[in-house]
């Protein structure tokens, strides 16, 4: 299968990153940690900026912005991937082989991929709103001011239901 990237210096980018057969690898705090390690590794010889980013047990969504000068995020992706599994020290994949990726064609683009980015944690049931999932960014961009920080919560709570 031949698959066509579209690789754009200064690019913007969403991206969807699975875990080998869905397992959910990603709810280890040890994973997790090199997981964030290993992308504080990359950004420093290959930058970017991440723009958002949710890791869930099965996957992760990510949006990153790379330099004016840059569109390699393959490698970037390549280098990650292989420093969490090289952590793990196991035999088996932890990854699917590939990742899915979307060019941000404008601001109304990355608003509606953060916004997905951010509820997602909601729409797979794991919390009732953003703001309780610990891995995500979601609260970098309360604190920012971005997102009110009962943004896409669900609004009957279980207990308000049939109580209205």
């Amino acid at each position: 299968m031949h698959y066509r990237r579209h690789y754009l210096r200064g690019g913007c980018y969403f991206f969807t990153v699975v875990t080998h057969q869905r397992k959910p690898v990603l709810t280890d705090e040890s994973t997790i940690n090199a997981l964030r390690q290993a992308f504080k590794t990359v950004q420093k010889r290959h930058p970017l900026r991440i723009n958002a980013i949710v890791i869930l047990p099965d996957h992760l969504h990510c949006i990153w912005t790379l330099p004016e000068t840059d569109h390699d995020f393959s490698t970037r992706w390549r280098l990650i991937k292989g420093m969490v599994t090289k952590h793990g020290q196991i035999n088996t994949p932890i990854w699917q082989k590939r990742f899915w990726e979307h060019t941000l064609r404008d601001v109304h683009d990355l608003q509606a991929h953060t916004d997905y980015i951010y509820y997602n944690p909601v729409k797979h049931g794991y919390v009732l709103q953003p703001a309780d999932w610990p891995y995500s960014s979601f609260r970098r961009d309360v604190a920012r001011g971005l997102y009110p920080a009962d943004w896409g919560g669900n609004p009957l709570l279980p207990d308000d239901i049939g109580n209205e």
